[in-house]
C-alpha cells in the first residue's frame, strides 16, 4: 500500500509540474535573468492571466535592454494590449537611438498606433527614399503638349508621421506644380532648353507642407514632346463653327421651302376660287337675261370682245416666240 500511495503521489506531483511550468514561463524567466534583466516570476504569471503573451513582452524588452533604450515592461505591455506591434516599435528605437534621433517611446507608439511603420520611417530618415511620379501631361501656351516624369527625393519627417499626409499627396502636389510650371511657359521649347527650371518652381511652393515627409530633390527623369493641343482645339472649333453654320443654312432653306409651300397653297386657293368666279359666270349672265338687264346684242358685243382679247393674247405669245429664237440685231438663230 504505501507503494501505491508513492506512486500516486509522485504523478501527481509530476501533473502539478506539468501544469506549473505550462502556465508559468520558466524557460522565459531563465533567459530573462541570463541576459540579466530583470524580471519578476510573478510579473511572468500576471501576463498570463491578463491574456498576454509574456515572450512578445520580455524578448522585446530584452532587446531594448541591449539596445541602450530605456523603457519599461509595463509600456510594453500597455502597446500590446492596445493592438501595437511591440517589437517593431522597439527596432525603431534601437535603429532611432543608433542614428541619433530624437524619438521617444510614446511618439514612436503613437506612430505604430497610427497604422504607420514607424521601422521603416527611422529608415527612411537614415536613407531617404526616391518617389517616382507616373506620366504627367501639360500644355505650354503655344498649344504643344510636354509629357513630363519626376523622381522625388524625400525623408520621412518623424514629427508629422501622425496626421501627416502620405506618398499620394507628394505625387498629387508635384504633379499639380508640373502642370503650372508648363501651362505658365510661353513656349514648350523654353521648357525642353531649361528642364531645371521646373524642379526650382516646384520646390520652391513648399509642397512638402503637411504631409509626412521632406522633399530634398525634385528631377526632372523624362520629357517628351505630345501633341499639338492647339491646333486640335482650333480644327474643332472650325469644325463646330462650320457645324453651326450648316445647321443655320438648313433652317434658313427649310423655312424658305415653307414659305414657298405656303405661297402654292395660296395660289392653288386663289386658281380655285377664280375657276369658281368663271364657274358663276353663264348663270350670272342667264339670270341677267333673263331678268332683262342684259341684251341680247350686249351679250354678242362682250363675245365680240372676249374672242378679240383672246386673238391678241395669242398673237403677243407668237410674237414673244419669234423674238426668242432671233438674235439682238433681228437676223435668226
Amino acid at each position: 500500500m504505501p507503494t501505491i500511495f508513492a506512486g500516486l503521489f509522485l504523478l501527481v506531483l509530476l501533473f502539478f509540474v506539468i501544469i506549473l511550468f505550462s502556465f508559468v514561463p520558466v524557460g522565459l524567466w531563465i533567459s530573462a535573468i541570463a541576459a540579466g534583466v530583470n524580471v519578476g516570476l510573478l510579473s511572468l504569471v500576471g501576463m498570463r492571466l491578463r491574456r498576454v503573451v509574456p515572450s512578445r513582452i520580455i524578448l522585446p524588452f530584452i532587446k531594448a535592454q541591449k539596445g541602450g533604450v530605456e523603457t519599461t515592461i509595463d509600456k510594453l505591455e500597455a502597446h500590446f494590449l492596445a493592438g501595437g506591434n511591440v517589437d517593431n516599435v522597439v527596432d525603431a528605437l534601437i535603429a532611432a537611438n543608433r542614428a541619433d534621433i530624437p524619438l521617444p517611446f510614446e511618439r514612436a507608439a503613437a506612430i505604430d498606433l497610427a497604422g504607420r511603420n514607424v521601422l521603416e520611417a527611422v529608415q527612411m530618415s537614415v536613407n531617404p527614399k526616391v518617389i517616382e511620379t507616373p506620366l504627367i501631361s501639360a500644355v505650354a501656351k503655344d498649344g504643344i503638349e510636354l509629357k513630363a516624369k519626376a523622381r522625388v527625393t524625400v525623408r520621412a519627417n518623424i514629427e508629422r508621421l501622425v496626421g501627416g499626409a502620405g506618398e499620394a499627396t507628394i505625387i498629387a502636389r508635384v504633379g499639380e506644380g508640373i502642370v503650372t510650371t508648363v501651362g505658365s511657359s510661353a513656349s514648350h521649347a523654353e521648357v525642353l532648353e531649361n528642364p531645371d527650371r521646373i524642379s526650382r518652381l516646384v520646390l520652391d511652393k513648399g509642397l512638402d507642407s503637411g504631409t509626412a515627409f521632406e522633399i530634398l530633390s525634385i528631377d526632372i527623369a523624362d520629357v517628351d514632346v505630345g501633341r499639338n493641343i492647339g491646333a486640335r482645339l482650333q480644327m474643332d472649333q472650325a469644325d463646330a463653327d462650320k457645324n453651326i453654320a450648316q445647321a443655320k443654312a438648313a433652317e434658313r432653306r427649310f423655312a424658305a421651302q415653307a414659305r414657298e409651300q405656303e405661297m402654292k397653297a395660296s395660289v392653288q386657293e386663289m386658281r380655285a376660287q377664280v375657276v369658281q368666279a368663271e364657274a358663276e359666270v353663264p348663270k350670272a349672265l342667264a339670270d341677267a337675261l333673263r331678268e332683262g338687264k342684259l341684251g341680247v346684242m350686249d351679250y354678242y358685243n362682250m363675245q365680240n370682245i372676249m374672242a378679240d382679247t383672246q386673238m391678241r393674247d395669242s398673237i403677243g405669245k407668237e410674237n414673244k416666240g419669234e423674238d426668242s429664237n432671233s438674235n439682238n440685231d433681228g437676223s435668226p438663230r
